[in-house]
This record gives C-alpha cells, structure tokens and sequence, in this order.
C-alpha cells in the first residue's frame, strides 16, 4: 500500500503554496525496497546531490543495461535511431514548473544523462524563450554526433515573450537559424512544429520543412499536438518521423486516433508530460494546494478536486508497483514503454538521481495478462480534468 506522505510549505515562488511532499519519500522508497533503479553496487550514488557528475562508480544493473536500450522513430528512410527514453528539457528554463535552474548545473545533468546511455534530447525555442536552446547546445556541443536534438518551431515573440503561433514559411526560417545558432550546431535532427497554426496550411509548413531538409538543416520533421487529418496531410508532403503528444497514465486520449494513425503511417510517438508533472511520482495528495501563480493551479487534472478524486489511480498505481518492486514512476513509464513498440516518452528532470530513476523503466516487464488486468482496474476509475474524447481528433 501507498504510504502517507509528509508536507511541507514550499518556499519556491512556482511551487506549491503548501503541503507538497518533497523527494525524500520516493528515495526513501526505493532505498527501502532494494529496488534502486541498478544493483545494490551503486550505494549511495544514486541519491546524490544534483549537482554532483561524478561517475566514477561502475554503472551496474538497470542503468548499465539502458545503455542498450534503444528504439526507432519513423519507418524507411525517415527512420530515427534514439534510446528507450528521452530527456524532456524544458523544466531546465521554463519557469513553468519550477525556478529557472543554473546553467552550469544543468549542462551537468544533461553530460550526465549522456554518460547514463541517452541520447535523445527535447527542447524548443519557446522554453525560456530561447535560453533553453542554449542550455542544451552548450551541454551537447562536445558530443554533438553521439546524441539527437530534438527542437521545435511555430510561436511568434514579442519582447521576448510569447505572443501566438506563427507557422509561416518565413517564420519557419527565421526560427530555425535561431536554433541552429542557439544550439550550436550545423542541424536539427528532428525538427517539429510545436502547435499547428491554424492561419497556415499544414502542407505549406511540411513543405517548408521538406526544403529545410534538403538544404540540410533539418534532417527529419515532426509535429506536435496535431489533428490525425493534419498529420495525415503533412506525411503526404514530408514522411512524419514522431508525433509528439501528451500521453500518460492520466492522459489517455490519444490512444482513440492518434496513436493508430501513427502505427499505420511507421510514425514514431512521443509521450510529453508522461508522469503527471509529478502526480505519478506520488509528488502531490489530496491536501496539495498551489499559490496563485503557479502553473500547476491552471492544470485541469490538478484542482483540489481533481487531485482527490484522481488520487484513486495513484493508490492503483503505487499497488501495483509495490508488487512488482519498482517505483510508480517506474511503473508509469514502463507501462507507457509496453503499449508500442514505437512510443519513445521524454520525462523531464533537473536532477541525476530522479533521471536515474526514471531509466530503471526500460528494464520494467510486463506480461499481457498483467497489462490487461491493470487496464480493466484503472478504467474503472472515472478521472477529473482530463481531455475530452473529441479532443482527439482536433488540433490542441
């Protein structure tokens, strides 16, 4: 069974306002268990300060095998080799979910993530505005061809703030030099539209993107958050190599349209905010209240009464990760690892020994008779503040 969590008050100007449990209890959990995402060898590596890179110990059990774990995006030509799970960067910068973090201790966790056996990287110009970019293109400048940026394009900015989408074909452009200058780097890898423009004909941004591609600086094209009839559209122009979407335990509405078009086009899938922001890694309860300028206050699924009502899939979720000896947020990124074949999730972190954690997923096994019955107990469950059926067949 779930333990209680203990609260505290936070002091961070976008955390919560009181009563947030802090990351002690999910270490606790995993010393406790024996279960420390690799072998007992690690010590007390994995629980190390984040700003510490040291990696002097041998890396053993599931963080060693990681380093194996590997999947494809795309089909054909279009194809994109990447590892098992990607790191999600935009906490780094973002303000959205927490205090900006220090440069030099993030191009720590990035090299870091790299030295664990990932390779796949997610940014976008729109997080900080721009400084993101720069965080990871310092971070990855010296190992540039052992790793995939991933970056994404389709805001305008006014003052340096965001101020509505712009796909247009000169925008595309525009950003896109950014990026490269920002990152540091002669390519984007896997260059996404971040929010379909609904001002902008999708084939005219696939086609943008398609010249991009033969001009060599982007070398595979992705889209984010769009409609199965954009995205189909779009492959006509320049072949989808991913789709980026919102998919977790919680999200689940992707799985009625977009997921399929992907399985039947060979495009790759995406999953962003795959834990919740925090809500599968048992960060919040029933008690969790948010200050008023936190972002967590506007999420739908993350209102009092939301949290209450959805603490029923958490307590369903640490059940059976407590069976199987695993962290619930290894059990949600597994779970999310044994829909597809294709499906590749970029859980964000600031920290190593969370991101560690969060690589223990790869090894994470189920059979079809434990996915079917976890299925039919977490259907059940009726959730608050999720997406509507019909928001799965319209552009977000």
């Amino acid at each position: 069974m779930r333990r209680k969590q203990k609260s505290y008050p936070s002091n961070e100007r976008n955390s919560i306002a009181k009563h947030q449990t802090n990351g002690s209890q999910r270490r606790n959990f995993l010393k406790k268990s024996g279960l420390v995402i690799g072998a007992s060898m690690l010590g007390n590596a994995v629980f190390a300060n984040p700003k510490s890179t040291d990696t002097s110990s041998k890396k053993e059990g599931k963080i060693a095998n990681f380093i194996d774990k590997q999947r494809v995006l795309g089909s054909g030509a279009h194809s994109l080799k990447v590892s098992a799970l990607g790191l999600g960067c935009m906490s780094m910068t973002s303000k959205s979910y927490n205090p900006v973090r220090d440069k030099s201790d993030m191009v720590k966790v990035i090299r870091g993530a790299v030295e664990r056996g990932v390779t796949f990287f997610d940014t976008a110009e729109v997080y900080g505005p721009f400084s993101n970019e720069e965080y990871v293109g310092e971070a990855l400048k010296p190992l540039r061809d052992q790793v995939v940026i991933a970056s994404k394009f389709g805001f305008s900015f006014d003052n340096g703030r965001r101020a509505g989408r712009d796909a247009r074909p000169a925008s595309i452009r525009k950003a896109v030099e950014g990026m490269l200058q920002r990152l540091q780097t002669d390519r984007i890898d896997l260059l996404y539209l971040h929010r379909v423009d609904p001002q902008v004909p999708i084939e005219d941004v696939a086609g943008t993107v398609k010249d991009l591609i033969q001009e060599g600086k982007a070398l595979h094209f992705g889209l984010s958050e769009a409609s199965p009839d954009n995205i189909r559209k779009a492959h006509d122009v320049q072949p989808v190599t991913a789709l980026q979407n919102e998919y977790s335990l919680v999200q689940r509405v992707h799985e009625h349209a977009a997921i399929k078009v992907c399985e039947e086009l060979g495009i790759g899938f995406v999953p962003w905010c795959p834990v919740v922001r925090g809500f599968l890694a048992d960060r919040f309860n029933e008690y969790t209240r948010f200050s008023e300028d936190s972002r967590f206050s506007s999420v739908p699924y993350l209102t009092p009464e939301a949290i209450k009502n959805n603490m029923a899939l958490l307590n369903l979720v640490s059940d059976w990760s407590a069976k199987m000896g695993i962290t619930p947020v290894q059990f949600s990124l597994g779970w999310l690892l044994a829909q597809k074949p294709f499906i590749v999730p970029i859980p964000g972190t600031t920290r190593i020994h969370h991101l560690e954690e969060d690589l223990g997923s790869a090894d994470v096994k189920f059979t079809e008779e434990e996915l079917s019955a976890f299925r039919a107990q977490m259907e059940k469950i009726e959730l608050i503040g999720v997406r509507d059926a019909d928001s799965a067949f319209r552009d977000s």
